[in-house]
């Protein structure tokens, strides 16, 4: 996995007006384009996507502030077919249009190449379980928050106190597949999400495939399939947060596992408020 994470950085500098085929780097280093690209995301704090772009406004950056380039010329190296659209890129980036940059210099931001290695620290103890999930349904009632990496996520808490106390108890008592209890639940994240995107929370439980769902609550049905279980127990949510990433930065780069496309699953087994002992579920498919 590192090897394919460099190949991809290298594919950037070889040419930073080509069309990046991630899917072909993710093939010939035996593993898939999804797996890849959530990789880089956990790992680089970006998705490949932003940091292809953060670098070809680099290097556009430091030419033009040679002052002796023309902006259509390194529009056209860095792969954008009207100066418009390189110009909108490169003030997304740089807070400055090109020509400022050609006549000042500067200020322009700097995206340095990033080269992935595997430390072997083992800073937290995995605690993980594989385990064969029979098809599911994740019943519910779930909305559109934005993703944060890190700390308390206010909208899911908002979703979860709008909840009237009487349905969490509903919940439970319909819930009748493993894992049992109130699940905390994140669908349609896209693999290049970065931060503050979009995607699905679900608080809700777990359903065998053939129970009926009540008509008033979200569904989410889920293929059978192999799934990692990684333990966390500490101050909440840090614990969970530190668990997530690490399977990034740790457990994927050395085990016979990558990710497959599905929603992310918590189960708390107790909570404090302040603390609590809970499950991360990832989908999860031989490497």
């Amino acid at each position: 996995m590192i090897a394919a994470l460099n190949a991809l950085t290298d594919l950037v500098e070889r040419d930073l007006g080509a069309e990046f085929d991630v899917a072909a780097v993710a093939a010939e280093h035996a593993t898939t384009e999804y797996h890849l690209r959530r990789m880089f995301s956990s790992l680089a704090g970006m998705p490949f996507s932003e940091y292809a772009k953060r670098r070809r406004m680099a290097r556009a950056g430091a030419e033009l502030a040679t002052g002796e380039a023309r902006v259509l010329d390194v529009a056209v190296r860095c792969g954008y077919g009207s100066t418009e659209a390189f110009g909108r890129a490169f003030r997304a980036v740089h807070g400055i249009a090109p020509a400022e940059a050609v006549r000042n210099g500067g200020p322009l931001r700097t995206q340095a190449v990033l080269r992935f290695r595997l430390s072997v620290e083992g800073r937290i103890p995995m605690d993980v379980t594989i385990i064969q999930q029979p098809e599911l349904v994740l019943a519910g009632y779930s909305t559109e928050v934005p993703l944060v990496h890190s700390g308390v996520n206010p909208k899911i808490q908002e979703h979860i106190a709008g909840i009237p106390p009487e349905e969490h108890d509903r919940l439970k008592r319909l819930g009748d597949a493993d894992p049992s209890g109130i699940l905390a639940v994140t669908a349609g994240i896209d693999p290049e999400a970065p931060e503050g995107s979009m995607l699905t929370y679900l608080h809700g439980v777990a359903l065998e495939a053939t129970t009926p769902v009540p008509d008033d609550l979200d569904a989410i049905r889920v293929e059978a399939g192999r799934w990692a279980v990684f333990a966390a127990d500490g101050p909440f949510p840090e614990t969970l947060q530190q668990v997530w990433a690490a399977t990034a930065a740790d457990w994927f780069p050395s085990q016979p596992w990558r990710l497959r496309p599905g929603p992310s699953i918590v189960r708390y087994l107790e909570f404090t408020g302040t603390s609590a002992r809970c499950e991360l579920r990832l989908p999860v498919e031989p490497a």
